[in-house]
């Protein structure tokens, strides 16, 4: 555990439940391979016994049986119902009242209503740096939400002026290796991309790749970066990310595995990209046999037939009609 994440749970922060899809504007084919998005994080009530991350009093066994249990809009309704009383008792910067409104826009990312939690975190955000400061942990949890929010809504350039300055903050406070600095540069990195800003993407994703320790980290950084240098047009140098990758998958996971198959697809195509007709073919076709020989998993059956498009549109670009046409 870093530093941070130990800080906060000496706190009391913790993190809630997972969600199942939070991060919808994410998977491109591109994006697939980078981590996905994160679960907004609740903060919890202070001992003044206001609900936040607290949990409900317990039903009694007898009726449990009969009651049936809270569905996520009857949970929102009751957040909804704490946030307005203490918004009238004690006003919108009470700390109290930002936590309720926290746990609401985290209750409402959960459910998917995703402009909702934004609107939420953003008013939760301002009062948190009106009542605790900028660099206080509850501000940084509420501020690192926003920022998952607004990537999840599909705005990553505002995300990107979140984590700019989690960046900012993580990178003085605990220098830059430490896991949550890299992981709000990989963040950035990732909006930096996704909002054209491709140049910036690819200088923080260099030196993401220098300060991670994790291997599966270090390969996820890789294919960011090969994704935003393609956009660029710097084919080559998306090709030898692509190709170290490669390498660290099919020693770490074997030739046929998946994700090793995915990346190995990825590079045949970068070659495409980079008008290199022959090793696009060769690579491609490598990989197409691979994923015959192992194509009992459903998704290696999809990305077989994927491969099998791409292998004939290469076979076209260098020439090969015939060999093409036997694949179409």
């Amino acid at each position: 555990m870093s530093f941070w994440r130990a800080l906060l749970r000496e706190a009391g922060l913790t993190r809630s439940a997972e969600v199942d899809s939070t991060e919808a504007a994410m998977p491109a084919s591109d994006d697939q391979f980078e981590e996905s998005a994160a679960v907004p994080e609740q903060v919890p009530a202070s001992a003044g016994g206001v609900a936040g991350q607290r949990p409900l009093p317990q039903r009694t066994a007898a009726s449990a049986t009969v009651a049936k249990a809270p569905t996520a809009g009857t949970r929102a309704a009751s957040l909804e119902r704490t946030l307005q009383s203490l918004v009238e008792r004690l006003g919108t910067e009470h700390p109290d009242t930002i936590t309720a409104r926290n746990n609401l826009a985290t209750k409402y990312a959960q459910m998917g209503r995703r402009q909702a939690a934004v609107q939420q975190f953003e008013l939760a955000l301002g009062e948190a740096v009106a009542v605790y400061g900028e660099d206080h942990p509850r501000t940084e949890i509420i501020r690192e939400n926003l920022a998952w929010a607004l990537e999840d809504v599909g705005c990553p350039a505002d995300a990107a002026a979140q984590w700019e300055i989690l960046l900012g903050q993580r990178e003085s406070q605990f220098g830059p290796a430490d896991e949550d600095t890299v992981e709000a540069r990989m963040r950035l990195a990732v909006c930096y991309r996704r909002s054209g800003r491709v140049d910036a993407a690819v200088a923080h994703y260099a030196r993401a790749i220098e300060d991670v320790a994790s291997t599966e980290r270090r390969e996820e950084l890789r294919l960011g970066m090969s994704a935003a240098q393609s956009m660029a047009g710097r084919y080559e140098e998306a090709v030898s990310q692509l190709r170290m990758v490669l390498a660290g998958r099919r020693r770490r996971l074997g030739k046929g595995h998946l994700d090793t198959l995915a990346v190995h697809h990825r590079l045949g195509r970068a070659y495409t990209q980079a008008g290199r007709a022959d090793e696009a073919v060769e690579v491609l076709r490598e990989a197409y046999r691979v994923a015959l020989n192992s194509s009992g998993d459903p998704e290696v059956r999809r990305l077989t037939m994927r491969l099998r498009r791409d292998l004939a549109g290469a076979y076209n670009a260098a020439g090969r009609h015939r060999e093409a046409n036997a694949l179409l």
